[in-house]
């Protein structure tokens, strides 16, 4: 008598036995099974960058720059991609902005600059409604900047 019990290689090694076959079966079934992977990646992959602040919106973190001030020491910057800031059709104005500016410096900056061999002595975050290139100007987009400095866990408002 036969076992019944099978493993998932089993049936992996059917299936690319049927799919080498040339079964249409197979191959259709292979093209969805990929089609839905990769339609479900950026999907799962937005959803976690997508951070939830204060004033309600939902921002997404866009890249972290690290410069060196001279002899201070290092800067990290912090960008975030918040829509709801711009200009026409936002409904976030800069009161609301610099609290959630100020979360994001204290729930999502100071616990990844910590993990550095360096603490940074300031940490800037900055809010755009659009995508901008790091160091040009887009007069079209809304752009908020604040500085800190990291003080036991806290950070420390120094204004721009």
């Amino acid at each position: 008598m036969r076992a019944l019990v099978t493993s998932r290689t089993d049936h992996w090694q059917f299936f690319r036995m049927e799919l080498a076959g040339g079964n249409p079966f197979a191959r259709i079934f292979h093209f969805c099974l990929v089609s839905v992977c990769l339609w479900l990646m950026p999907v799962s992959a937005c959803a976690q960058a997508l951070l939830d602040v204060p004033s309600g919106q939902r921002v997404s973190f866009i890249d972290k720059i690290l410069a060196s001030q001279g002899s201070m020491g290092e800067v990290l910057r912090f960008r975030f991609l918040a829509p709801q800031i711009a200009r026409e059709g936002g409904d976030i104005d800069f009161a609301r902005a610099e609290l959630d500016m100020l979360f994001l410096c204290e729930n999502y900056a100071l616990p990844l600059a910590s993990e550095g061999d360096e603490t940074p002595v300031q940490i800037v975050i900055s809010l755009s409604d659009r995508l901008v290139e790091f160091g040009t100007s887009d007069p079209s987009a809304t752009q908020y900047f604040e500085a800190y400095r990291p003080d036991g866990g806290k950070c420390e408002w120094e204004g721009l």
